[in-house]
């Protein structure tokens, strides 16, 4: 899996094998506790911190109605504590986030982990497949946040005026666009604001929450597991529907996880526990009291009728700013988890830009971003309404959510050891729980939650279809290769030797690459100094500069050099050259010159992949981004060799 499948003529597996840390920060996790607290605020809580716009109303009002009553109520206020108990507090944040990959979090990141520390272990294929699988859900997921974010936080505009309802596509659409269109030039200066907006904006429903529950507190009986058992008791089937809307509460566990690298473990845990798991079980238990005292009347929407009339337009622009924060969280989350999965073997080579001079993490991927946009728009256009889009909400987030705890499984028995009793009981709560909820959206499919699978299958499809035809093509470019040795030995006294540096692009450590071949045999020449180039994407999320490099003197002025990245690290070929002076005079970019070999597919009745897919694997090798931008090589210095491959 760890096959960097992007590198000049293909990828190359690392042989390195990362182990779990036991620092308690990720890498990226620095400064005062308080700072790093309020920072994973503004950012690694915004989807789940907007689920109270529509989750609670979407369980009584969405396509499985359930009835308004007492009990029903007090029901489903305890599914959604105690959800948020096991699955976030539980699940994510007391286990899973001690799993991390040299301090990065994420369903690719621990997928790299469990792929290094098995080895070769058959049943790792299975394996790497569904961590492939959550990848591609997460994209449908990324899709239908923003959409369903934006759009019932402007419908407030319904609920203060219904006048202004004519208003509400067009303003979700120009949000959407304009959030979109900023990403090219970084988020930076808007950024520094999330933390304080998400903080009024969670302090903001905690207090309306309060107000309402002061005025029925016997909603708190709620945190009562018996309220939820009870509801199972005397309307199990409806209780059972219930939980593909219940399961809206808990959207975003997962960006607690994915985003632990840029905040570290405890800030994470600290901000849940202290603050933003109290402020959305008071907004939620408010809107549980509110529906008990007016039923029907506040159902329309139970988060903007908790407020005064007076308070509504207000809370519009915080919430509307909060589910921008959500939406641009998804947005960067998209462009960190394409840009692993390049590095890591499964998307050809795109577009990135960096966006921010100080930070590493900060970047913009142009293809992701306007596809994005493109979809989210196309949702909010063809749904029309957040209740609409709830219905195929659900299934990618309790399909990835399922897909974890089978890496999880992996990772409690291969790595950590843990004594099976223990193991299964807490596994058997995880399973059921995830299970029932995965089970219970399979049931919104026809209404609109094929979307999210349908998105998935075809990115699966193309995330394995590029390793797959990158695995291949390497197998029949190492068939054909001649062993260094006798390259040297026969070539470097045949040869004319010219002045000055040759770096040939390799993806694999042995071998003579075609673009050397390709050039000896027209040019005829070969330079003074030979550079057989290998750049290696490790299962590590980031390799120290002292650990970069890797020189062999071949002899007779040739030499294999291998640069070692980390899957979150972008290569920088020449700056890497720069630091080396291990095999003679220091490197020059007007005395070096780069040589990529450019691979065209031809028709093959070996056995490899269907001949749909050896289709697509070609077009996507033919829209792959430049290698020579990719590694940042000078442009006036790199030549391009063409060779034929059949897969």
């Amino acid at each position: 899996m760890a096959e960097d499948s992007n590198k000049a003529a293909g990828d190359e597996a690392s042989s390195t094998s990362p182990v779990l840390t036991a620092h308690p920060h990720g890498h990226g996790a620095q400064g005062s506790m308080a700072k790093m607290a309020m920072g994973a605020i503004g950012i690694v809580f915004g989807d789940i911190g907007t689920s109270p716009l529509y989750a609670f109303r979407e369980t009584f009002a969405g396509h499985h109605k359930l009835a308004l009553d007492h009990d029903h109520i007090l029901g489903v206020i305890s599914l959604m504590f105690w959800s948020m108990m096991l699955v976030v507090t539980l699940k994510y944040v007391s286990v899973i986030m001690r799993a991390d990959n040299k301090g990065e979090g994420g369903s690719l990141a621990l997928l790299a982990l469990i792929n290094s520390q098995s080895g070769t272990k058959k049943w790792t294929s299975g394996i790497v497949l569904l961590g492939v699988f959550a990848t591609a859900l997460f994209y449908g997921d990324s899709m239908i946040t923003p959409a369903v974010s934006v759009l019932s936080a402007v419908e407030g505009l319904a609920v203060y005026n219904p006048r202004l309802e004519p208003l509400i596509l067009p303003a979700a659409v120009l949000i959407l666009f304009g959030l979109f269109s900023i990403q090219r030039g970084g988020t930076n200066r808007v950024a520094a604001m999330f933390g304080p907006i998400m903080l009024l904006y969670f302090c903001t429903i905690a207090t309306l929450g309060v107000i309402s529950i002061a005025l029925s507190p016997g909603v708190l009986v709620a945190f009562n597991p018996y309220w939820a058992i009870y509801f199972f008791y005397i309307d199990p089937l409806a209780a059972f529907l219930a939980l593909g809307s219940v399961v809206l509460a808990v959207t975003g566990a997962e960006a607690l996880y994915a985003d632990m690298g840029h905040f570290g473990r405890n800030p994470i845990r600290v901000s849940w526990l202290t603050f933003v798991l109290p402020a959305l079980m008071l907004n939620y238990m408010g809107q549980g009291a509110l529906l008990i005292r007016e039923g029907y009347a506040a159902l329309e929407s139970p988060f903007y009728n908790l407020a005064p009339t007076w308070l509504q337009l207000p809370l519009i622009g915080i919430a509307t700013l909060a589910a921008i924060i959500a939406s641009q969280a998804v947005i960067s989350g998209a462009f960190s988890v394409t840009q692993q999965a390049i590095q890591l073997g499964f998307m050809p080579r795109l577009r990135i830009s960096h966006t921010s001079a100080s930070t590493a993490g900060q970047i913009y991927i142009p293809l992701v971003n306007w596809g994005l946009m493109v979809m989210v728009i196309l949702l909010v256009l063809s749904f029309r309404t957040s209740s609409n889009l709830t219905a195929a909400y659900g299934i990618a987030v309790t399909g990835a959510m399922f897909i974890d705890n089978v890496l999880l499984t992996v990772v409690l028995f291969r790595l950590w050891k843990w004594h099976w009793a223990g193991a299964v009981a807490l596994l058997s709560v995880f399973y059921i729980v995830d299970g029932a909820y995965l089970a219970a959206n399979l049931t919104k499919v026809p209404d609109g939650g094929w979307f999210p699978l349908f998105i998935g299958f075809v990115i699966f499809t193309l995330l394995t279809t590029w390793s797959r035809g990158r695995q291949l093509m390497m197998e029949r470019m190492r068939e054909s290769a001649m062993p260094i040795p006798v390259f040297v030995a026969s070539a470097a006294n045949s040869a004319v030797r010219v002045p000055g540096t040759a770096v040939f692009m390799t993806s694999t450590a042995d071998g003579v690459p075609h673009a050397l071949l390709h050039n000896l045999k027209h040019n005829k020449v070969l330079h003074e100094r030979v550079i057989l180039l290998t750049v290696k994407i490790t299962d590590e999320p980031v390799v120290h500069d002292d650990a970069r490099c890797h020189l062999e003197d071949l002899g007779r002025g040739f030499f294999r050099l291998v640069l070692r990245y980390g899957f979150m690290q972008e290569p920088d070929v020449p700056a890497a050259l720069k630091r080396i002076h291990e095999c003679g005079q220091s490197f020059k970019m007007m005395d070096t010159s780069f040589f990529l070999a450019r691979q065209t597919l031809l028709p093959s009745s070996r056995p490899g992949m269907a001949v749909w897919r050896e289709k697509i694997f070609a077009w996507m090798l033919r829209n792959a981004e430049s290698a020579m931008e990719f590694f940042r090589l000078p442009t006036n210095r790199v030549v391009e060799l063409g060779s034929q491959v059949e897969i």
